[in-house]
């Protein structure tokens, strides 16, 4: 049985765990391009295949690092992914540009997590985007972290974004078999990232994967 809650599952590193996610429950997958930090990166090519390998219903996300508009625009046309996961903030907040030239491309916002500053920060450029990630990366870093921390970051900051903007709403950051319960119940997500949560020693692990889709069963 598909649970209520959105699945997308981050740092696809093969078509076969592509498929596997997908076997699982996985509606989305999370494919991750060159970061400052953080697990999961592949090349381009490899994303692309991975892309070209997935189902019409599952969403394919880029996760890209770029912050320009020009050079978000260039990192997605070698991929060509469904769906570009902005992890970083973009220069000018100059969305309509990749609106423009990306016109069936959805675009997803993350928010790292910080403060009640945070909050101000979804709610402005929800008006902007298609759905508002929200993790507990730091950019503010001399190294950014821009996902993959395996941290949970204050979910009550994450329900305020959720109640007020009128995008769907991803949640990520240190999620798990024994937590995601609670932070379903606490923020009341449109879908949930997570990526070390359901993995062993970088790779997918088909037991983790089970115990955390069985959760989300139950709710």
């Amino acid at each position: 049985m598909k649970p209520k809650v959105r699945v997308k599952i981050c740092c696809i590193s093969s078509e076969e765990e592509a498929k596997t996610a997908i076997e699982f429950g996985a509606s989305a997958l999370g494919l991750v391009g060159p970061m400052p930090s953080g697990p999961g990166v592949i090349d381009d090519d490899l994303i692309a295949r991975i892309a070209r390998s997935v189902p019409p219903a599952v969403s394919t996300f880029l996760l890209t690092s770029e912050t320009k508009p020009e050079d978000i625009i260039e990192h997605y046309k070698k991929v060509y992914t469904s769906t570009i996961q902005l992890v970083d903030a973009l220069q000018g907040r100059d969305y309509k540009i990749l609106r423009t030239e990306l016109p069936s491309v959805k675009l997803v916002q993350v928010i790292h997590v910080l403060d009640e500053n945070s909050v101000a920060e979804a709610l402005e450029i929800s008006e902007s985007v298609d759905a508002i990630l929200l993790d507990s990366g730091n950019p503010k870093l001399n190294v950014k972290e821009l996902g993959g921390t395996g941290r949970v970051h204050n979910w009550q900051f994450s329900r305020q974004i959720r109640e007020q903007v009128k995008v769907p709403v991803f949640l990520a950051g240190g999620l798990n078999s024994g937590n995601v319960r609670e932070a379903i119940e606490t923020v009341q997500p449109f879908g949930i990232d997570i990526c070390s949560g359901v993995r062993s020693v970088g790779s997918l692990d088909k037991q983790k994967l089970e115990d955390f889709f069985n959760q989300l069963e139950k709710i």
